[in-house]
């Protein structure tokens, strides 16, 4: 509950103090993103995030169903749910904030692509971000944890190298996303205490 109250303080506080843009993070964003950043490398790394966030759970319940496994249906369902609150958050966010993408408000943003919809935080990050820390808190494996966190902070930097976010909106991201996990594991934990509360009950 401790971790939940810190991830909430913490949460409010970077909101608050990331809405002001500044001079030097507009710079960043620019020293990183170049005047072509079609790069393959990158742009495949920024892909990879929608595809691997909705295939960890599908693997996951595809394993349980295989090997009639509970834990791993189990582990598909709280990723599965951090998943759809990170989009639900991150959505939400985007329309109360209405920060728009770099290139539509300064000159010299050179974007992948143009998008419609609005910048902060990054969609792409926070997914990552999900993704990753459902899986370290899922595995508690550090072997998982190294590369999985490595993969969703190469995601955010790739959001900023294609001109699609400031740095800011990835900091957000990871923050909306790894938020989500946390809380998704600690509503498993209780729902769990709270079913084996009651099967002690009935026997």
């Amino acid at each position: 509950m401790r971790k939940l109250l810190l991830l909430v303080i913490l949460f409010t506080f970077t909101l608050n103090a990331l809405q002001a843009q500044s001079i030097s993070e507009l710079n960043t964003l620019r020293r990183i993103n170049p005047d072509n950043p079609n790069n393959a490398v990158w742009n495949n790394l920024s892909n990879t995030s929608k595809y691997i966030s909705v295939g960890v759970p599908v693997a996951y319940f595809a394993a349980g169903l295989i090997h009639d496994n509970k834990a791993f249906k189990q582990k598909a369902a709280y990723t599965a749910a951090a998943i759809l609150l990170n989009t639900a958050s991150t959505s939400l966010l985007k329309n109360v904030v209405k920060r728009e993408r770099p290139y539509n408000t300064h000159t010299g943003i050179f974007p992948d692509k143009i998008k419609s919809d609005y910048a902060f935080p990054s969609g792409h990050t926070s997914s990552a971000f999900a993704t990753a820390t459902s899986l370290a808190l899922a595995t508690k494996k550090w072997y998982v944890a190294v590369p999985v966190f490595a993969w969703s902070a190469g995601v955010g930097y790739s959001r900023i190298y294609v001109g699609q976010h400031y740095p800011s909106d990835v900091i957000m991201g990871a923050l909306v996303g790894t938020g989500s996990a946390f809380i998704c594991h600690w509503a498993s934990k209780q729902l769990a205490k709270r079913k084996k509360s009651k099967m002690q009950q009935i026997k």
